[in-house]
């Protein structure tokens, strides 16, 4: 299986892999095809697939920031089952994140993901690949570190359309697994970067961030 990156939509295997996304997500979590060009060009922003045998059967898009010193999943893409897809993409990502945060003289405090409340998204089919079931995700994730940031969650939906996305949890995987909680500010300042390339924030949103920046820390949970 080869990991490679994407950073043109020109690329043939990016039509794959946003194929693949439709297939997997629910339509408010894809970001249209031509929307992504920019995106691409980012240096900041890696996007890489699992290909076997010429087909994308897999994907992950994920940052770091390095003023932050932490690191965002925005998402991962199982495409089949029975490929160990899921621990092939993971293990690339960190040696990526381990390499990049060294580059920067510092050891990786962390990654943020979005996860599913299975409670709440039962609907949500996800392609029928069952590795991507929010079940199986949030018991992978927990068995990886993750453990839920404490606070009601909610996010501007891709179709940047002012809708707010809820249903998830926020999560944070820390590489020191003594860490129960991290600092609101911290929280705050990442939220409000990663989502300023949607402009049109729902007031739930708003309103939840709000609530954060009267915090000190927030805690970890167990999902």
């Amino acid at each position: 299986m080869e990991y490679i990156r994407i950073t043109s939509i020109d690329d043939p295997l990016f039509k794959q892999m946003h194929q693949l996304m439709q297939n997997i997500f629910p339509p408010e979590e894809v970001l249209e095809f031509e929307l992504w060009r920019e995106p691409l060009e980012d240096s900041g922003i890696r996007v890489f697939v699992a290909v076997h045998e010429g087909k994308v059967v897999g994907a992950t898009e994920y940052r770091y920031y390095e003023d932050f010193n932490v690191a965002m999943t925005d998402f991962t893409i199982i495409g089949e089952a029975g490929l160990g897809i899921g621990p092939f993409l993971a293990n690339k990502r960190a040696d990526d994140l381990k390499a990049l945060a060294e580059a920067n003289g510092k050891q990786l405090f962390g990654m943020f993901a979005e996860i599913y409340d299975p409670y709440r998204v039962e609907h949500y089919e996800f392609g029928g690949v069952k590795p991507m079931d929010p079940y199986v995700r949030r018991e992978v994730l927990s068995h990886l570190g993750y453990r839920r940031l404490d606070f009601p969650y909610v996010h501007p939906s891709w179709n940047n359309d002012g809708k707010a996305v809820e249903g998830l949890d926020l999560s944070f995987l820390t590489i020191d697994p003594e860490v129960n909680e991290i600092k609101a500010e911290l929280v705050v300042a990442f939220l409000k970067r990663y989502y300023t390339v949607l402009p049109n924030k729902p007031q739930k949103w708003l309103d939840m961030i709000a609530n954060l920046e009267t915090e000190e820390t927030v805690a970890l949970k167990p999902f």
